[in-house]
């Protein structure tokens, strides 16, 4: 391990960069298990970057993970590249009454995530997805419409959370879930309409890996 340097403790308010003297880090803003999580991983990746000695992450760990707001945890990664941002996400809405809505490509997955289909329907791809949470809540209201949801192997996913009326959820994602992968919990109700859950075709995932040996 390399060494970094030396950590004396929380940083003061006036140490913070501009940018983190917003409410979202105000004491009053709680800090979830995610929150911590994220944290602890970015520590962790300092570390074996040589940022970090062994005994600065052990100390800063020992904080994240008993912090109880966003307050406590700023400060222990501020001094980092890529600093965790805390500041509580917008939820992404996805709503169509008779058309088609894709949700595709390379984009930030926030903890909370809105479906609204009439008679229309909504891709929601998480394939190829940024995701930085451990669960993913997807609220949908399907009344004669359709959503499809693709998650990549690993992805663990849970329905119990749906009401079906008179239409029809298939959760074809059943693969063992990897250790720490994100957890998808489908919420919501679907009345006349379907929803689907499925893993990108293998073609896909080959095109995939392809890609990922090739960076």
């Amino acid at each position: 391990m390399g060494t970094g340097c030396s950590y004396t403790g929380p940083m003061t308010e006036e140490q913070l960069p501009a940018h983190r003297h917003t409410p979202a880090t105000a004491p009053a803003q709680r800090a979830s298990h995610d929150d911590r999580e994220q944290v602890a991983e970015q520590l962790r990746e300092a570390a074996g970057n040589g940022l970090l000695d062994l005994a600065e992450l052990d100390e800063r760990l020992a904080i994240a993970l008993t912090a109880k707001t966003h307050a406590e945890l700023v400060p222990l990664t501020a001094d980092l590249a890529g600093a965790v941002d805390l500041r509580p996400e917008e939820p992404l809405v996805l709503e169509t009454r008779a058309g088609a809505i894709q949700q595709v490509g390379h984009w930030a997955v926030p903890r909370l995530i809105s479906a609204i289909s009439d008679k229309g329907s909504i891709v929601i791809d998480f394939t190829d997805a940024t995701c930085r949470h451990r669960e993913v809540t997807l609220e949908v209201d399907v009344r004669k419409g359709s959503i499809d949801i693709l998650v990549p192997l690993g992805w663990s996913v849970t329905t119990h959370g749906a009401k079906v009326d008179r239409g029809m959820v298939q959760n074809k994602a059943t693969v063992a879930p990897a250790p720490g992968s994100p957890v998808l919990q489908l919420t919501g109700v679907i009345d006349r309409g379907s929803v689907e859950i499925r893993y990108p075709t293998p073609l896909r995932r080959w095109w995939k890996r392809r890609q990922q040996r090739a960076v």
